[in-house]
C-alpha cells in the first residue's frame, strides 16, 4: 500500500469532514453575532479557529489537507467547537492520524466457530459481515428473511449494494428510510481506515453513480459506530417481523462482526419455525 497516497487521501477526507461539520453550526449556536451577509451556511474558518484557540492559517491548512500534525489537545478543542458527538470525534481522531487503526487481521475470514454458531441459530437469522459491509457468511434463516443470497453473486453480497440497489431488499426492510442513512454513516466511519484501498473506493464510486440516495448522503460525512438494536421486516409470506439485533465482534482488533436476529415478540417467534421449515 502506498503510504504517501494513503496519507494524502486521509488528509483530504479530514478536510471534507471538517467542512461538513463547520457548515452545520450557526453563529447563534456558539454565541457569535451575525454580521453582514454570509455566502455559505455555518461558521467561517476564522470563527472556528477563534473558538478553538488555534491559528486561522493553521486551521485553513488542516481543511485544505496540508501535511500538518494536530495534537490531541487541538483535536479535542476543534471537536468541542464543532459540537461533534463521540462517534464523530473518534472519526476525527482517526482521520488526523491520532488514533491507532484497527488491525485488518481476520478481516475476511469467517472462523469455524462462527459458522457453527450460525447453523445452531437456525431458524433465527444470522450473518457475518466485514467493515466494508460485505456479507461473508449467513445461515438459512437469513436467506429466508431477505431472499436467496445463494442466487446473488459473491461480489454483490454487500449490505450497501443490496439495500440501495435491490428493490426486493428495500421492500422487506420496514425501516429502510431510517436504516440506510445509518448504514452509510457506519460505512463512512470505517472508511477512515481504508480511504486508499481500491475495493473501498470502487464501491463508493459505484454507489455514487447508481444510487441517488447514496450520492446525497455521502457528502454529508455523517458517521456513527452505534450498533442497531432493533429491526423490522415485511416478509412476503410471514408479514411483519420484529427482531432484536445482537452484534458479536470476532476479536478486539477484528473488523469481522456476526449479527444475530432474535424475535422481539411472541408473534415473530411463532412464525419462524413454521415458515422457515418449508422454505
Amino acid at each position: 500500500m502506498d503510504t504517501v497516497r494513503e496519507a494524502r487521501a486521509r488528509r483530504g477526507e479530514l478536510g471534507d469532514f471538517l467542512k461538513s461539520r463547520r457548515a452545520r453550526i450557526t453563529p447563534e449556536q456558539v454565541g457569535l453575532p451575525t454580521v453582514g451577509r454570509r455566502r455559505t451556511p455555518g461558521l467561517r474558518r476564522e470563527e472556528v479557529s477563534q473558538l478553538a484557540g488555534v491559528g486561522v492559517t493553521w486551521y485553513t491548512w488542516l481543511e485544505q489537507g496540508r501535511d500538518i500534525n494536530a495534537s490531541e489537545q487541538v483535536l479535542v478543542a476543534i471537536s468541542r467547537t464543532l459540537r461533534l458527538d463521540q462517534h464523530e470525534q473518534a472519526h476525527l481522531f482517526t482521520l488526523a492520524g491520532s488514533a491507532e487503526p484497527p488491525s485488518d487481521a481476520g478481516g475476511h475470514a469467517v472462523s469455524p466457530s462462527m459458522t457453527a454458531m450460525m447453523a445452531k441459530l437456525d431458524p433465527y437469522p444470522a450473518m457475518v459481515t466485514n467493515a466494508r459491509c460485505d456479507v461473508l457468511a449467513h445461515n438459512r434463516g437469513y436467506s429466508w428473511l431477505m431472499g436467496d443470497l445463494g442466487a446473488i453473486p459473491l461480489s454483490e453480497r454487500n449490505l450497501l449494494v443490496q439495500s440501495l440497489l435491490n428493490p426486493e431488499w428495500r421492500a422487506r426492510s420496514v425501516d429502510w428510510e431510517e436504516q440506510v442513512p445509518r448504514l452509510v454513516a457506519g460505512f463512512r466511519a470505517a472508511w477512515a481506515d481504508h480511504v486508499s484501498e481500491p475495493a473501498w473506493k470502487s464501491l463508493v464510486k459505484r454507489l455514487t453513480a447508481e444510487s441517488p440516495l447514496f450520492e446525497q448522503l455521502w457528502p454529508r460525512c455523517d458517521v456513527t459506530r452505534e450498533p442497531v438494536t432493533t429491526r423490522r421486516f415485511e416478509h412476503p409470506a410471514a408479514g411483519l417481523l420484529t427482531f432484536t439485533v445482537t452484534q458479536l465482534n470476532a476479536g478486539p482488533h477484528s473488523e469481522i462482526t456476526m449479527s444475530t436476529f432474535t424475535p422481539a415478540d411472541d408473534e415473530t417467534a411463532a412464525k419462524l419455525p413454521i415458515l422457515s421449515s418449508t422454505n
